[in-house]
């Protein structure tokens, strides 16, 4: 699940990438999505309902290729 993620993975994520800034809401009822903006201000979200921890990652991997 997407907390799974936050719980075992955000402070590893935060230490490795000091500047990036990351924003992390809890809200019930919202599907959880993961945004990135690009250059010239492009923005691409990513669902992760449903996800496993892993599966997550590898989303977020996806989003920072693209940088």
């Amino acid at each position: 699940m997407t907390r799974d993620f936050i719980e075992s993975s955000y402070v590893e994520l935060k230490k490795a990438n000091p500047t990036l800034p990351i924003l992390v809401r809890e809200c019930s009822g919202v599907v959880p999505k993961a945004w990135a903006r690009y250059g010239r201000g492009e923005e691409v979200s990513v669902p992760l309902d449903g996800l496993s921890a892993e599966q997550v990652g590898a989303s977020l991997a996806k989003l920072n290729r693209k940088a």
